[in-house]
């Protein structure tokens, strides 16, 4: 008996698989490959890049790259392509765009549609209007989101929708980020930090977007105090304004700012492919995670969480769903940021035992709860009831 198929739909912004797409595409390729024991992924994504066919399976994932010139362009695309799957297609999951969802409805009346939400980012006023918004998720059989506080947002902003909404926490690959405190894991990191110059210092990490709302300027305003405890300490901020860009933004100037006055405590390091993250995090003895209240999961605490690293981050979204205060790491009221981001960063720093300890207790959490099996099993448990 054949498997049924399951269409995934990407927002089309990114070529996927890629190295330097957003989070979203991330989440589709490393889940897709665990859902093939009980369906047939599809998932539709945009043309582009070097060596990337139009037809195309990875890890028995079947991957179909169609021309998106615009947002309307791709999803008529992927409407008149869905049809020759019509006859044994599950579902069609489209990615973190509402809009997908309603024209998708409208070619395809009698399929089951599910809405997957990574961010609050499309169903703000700033993308889409409420009156709208509430007439794209009424076309959606199921709405899937990574946290309870993206479910309670959702819900917020269109609470006839209450009852098809669903949590689903997103994952890592404990084989990729490898602890810091396994003998493989000491051994890569003792190599990195002689490589990179930094033997013998407190390694504070950052790793994501330079705007605003990730609240990296609270990180270099605290740095000052965290130096005058810790002279050692470094500050490494990895990540650029944009994906695979390292194109310089106002506010990216202002960090650069900020960070010269600290010339031998702050680095910079400019964009990053995912592969390449797990060394970076495994330098770490502390991610810090400053963002602002509407983060609605974040997977670089998880990422940290898998090696080994303690998290000190905003109590906002859904990062009090990840980080357990004292145990895993530290969280921190958005409005004493300033005031409480230095001392704990600080505790941390000085306390040895203490990063070992929350670090060993970060890997469980992450092997118990955020692994990407475990959000494919989550997926598939969902289809398998719900669809």
């Amino acid at each position: 008996m054949k498997l049924p198929f399951v269409a995934i739909v990407t927002p089309g912004s990114f070529v996927i698989p890629s190295g330097t797409s957003s989070s979203v595409e991330l989440v589709v390729e490393h889940v897709a490959p665990h859902l093939t024991s009980e369906v047939r992924p599809v998932v539709f994504g945009r043309t582009g890049g070097r060596n990337r066919p139009v037809l195309e399976t990875r890890k028995g994932v079947r991957y179909i790259r169609l021309p998106a010139p615009s947002p309307q362009a791709y999803i008529r695309n992927v409407s008149r392509k869905l049809i020759q799957y019509k006859r044994d297609l599950k579902l069609i999951q489209v990615e973190n765009r509402p809009r997908f969802v309603r024209y998708l409805r409208r070619t395809n009346p009698r399929a089951k549609i599910w809405l997957v939400l990574h961010s609050i980012t499309f169903i703000s006023k700033r993308h889409i209007k409420r009156a709208e918004l509430r007439v794209c998720l009424a076309a959606a059989d199921r709405i899937i989101v990574n946290s309870h506080f993206l479910k309670e947002q959702v819900i917020r902003m269109v609470p006839q929708v209450k009852e098809k909404v669903r949590v689903n926490h997103l994952g890592v690959d404990p084989e990729k980020f490898i602890s810091r405190w396994s003998d493989k894991g000491a051994t890569l990191r003792q190599k990195s930090l002689k490589l990179r110059g930094y033997e013998g210092k407190k390694i504070v990490l950052y790793v994501g977007r330079l705007i605003g709302i990730k609240g990296v300027h609270h990180l270099l305003k605290a740095m000052p105090h965290i130096i005058t405890q810790v002279p050692d300490a470094v500050l490494l901020v990895v990540g650029s304004a944009f994906y695979g860009s390292d194109r310089v933004t106002p506010y990216v100037k202002q960090l650069h700012r900020l960070g010269r006055k600290m010339r031998e405590n702050v680095r910079f390091i400019p964009y990053v492919p995912h592969s390449e993250i797990p060394e970076w995090f495994r330098l770490a003895d502390v991610l810090v995670v400053p963002s602002h209240i509407n983060e609605a999961f974040g997977l670089v605490n998880v990422e940290a969480m898998a090696t080994g690293v303690p998290v000190v981050a905003t109590r906002a979204g859904g990062m009090k769903e990840i980080i357990e205060h004292g145990n895993t790491g530290y969280l921190i009221d958005a409005p004493c940021l300033q005031e409480e981001l230095a001392p704990w960063i600080s505790t941390l720093l000085t306390q040895p035992g203490q990063v070992e300890r929350m670090g060993a207790e970060s890997e469980l959490r992450v092997q118990e709860h955020f692994t990407w099996a475990k959000t494919a099993e989550r997926f598939l448990s969902l289809y398998q009831t719900e669809s």
